[in-house]
């Protein structure tokens, strides 16, 4: 695979595929541009039955510190309508589903700032594992909006229990990598120079697995865990994200 991208790093080693968040400036914040680079990559995953790998990683000092709010505002400011937002809400939606349901086990790598949409782009993952210097947070009622990016809300409570979600998201409290190995918002916590061998840990034995019993465990998981599509509220996460950021934008003005 030619790495053709902006905002993101990716490369394919044989059965594995190395894709890094490629802004370091912003903090690898998640802009629409992003979004359409990682739908994709995976696309790309979902037509190359040979991957059995996706590593997600971040280059710089953090994996992702969250959306790309001065794109969310210019977005309100040059389109009132809420078009343009609604329709950034559902790529985020988008990305984390193939996330989910790739064919490809999907990896986390994860250091520094794991905040807001970077935790959802986490936690959609199969496996993650953590520098012990990541940070984690869940900022989006400090910053007037609902947990509303990329469906994470149900994902979230699936893994960590409602409880413990209900806590994090209403106080948006900083907790490190140890409480998210608690929370099993992580499966491994290592030194940040033993995180690749954490990692290769778990792809070396992945890449020799059947590809068809790989995608099959994935499809049952997701089947006994999730709720039915019916009853998932998140399918309505771009319309929330949408009115709350308007509405908080209106109330500024």
């Amino acid at each position: 695979m030619v790495d053709a991208f902006k905002v993101l790093r990716v490369r394919h080693e044989g059965p594995l595929l190395k894709v890094q968040l490629n802004s370091p400036e912003t903090g690898n914040a998640v802009s629409g541009l992003m979004l359409d680079e990682l739908l994709a990559v995976l696309d790309s995953v979902h037509n190359d039955p040979g991957i059995r790998v996706l590593i997600l990683s971040g280059a710089g000092d953090d994996f992702c510190v969250g959306g790309d709010r001065r794109e969310f505002a210019e977005f309100l400011r040059t389109d009132p309508s809420g078009v343009a937002m609604r329709t950034l809400g559902t790529k985020a939606r988008r990305v984390c589903d193939a996330l989910a349901t790739s064919d490809a086990v999907t990896v986390a790598r994860l250091h520094g700032g794991v905040i807001g949409a970077g935790v959802a782009l986490a936690v959609y993952c199969d496996l993650r594992a953590g520098a012990d210097n990541c940070r984690f947070r869940l900022p989006e009622l400090a910053l007037g909006m609902p947990p509303a990016w990329g469906g994470s809300l149900p994902r979230l409570i699936q893994e960590s229990g409602a409880a413990r979600i209900r806590e994090l998201i209403m106080t948006g409290e900083n907790f490190d990598a140890a409480r998210a190995a608690e929370l099993s918002l992580l499966h491994k916590v290592v030194p940040e120079e033993e995180l690749e061998d954490a990692i290769s840990a778990w792809t070396r034995p992945l890449v020799r697995r059947s590809a068809a019993a790989l995608r099959t465990t994935k499809v049952m998981m997701n089947a006994y865990a999730s709720a039915s599509r019916l009853a998932d509220a998140s399918l309505f996460d771009a319309e929330l994200l949408t009115a709350s950021v308007a509405a908080g934008r209106a109330g500024r003005s």
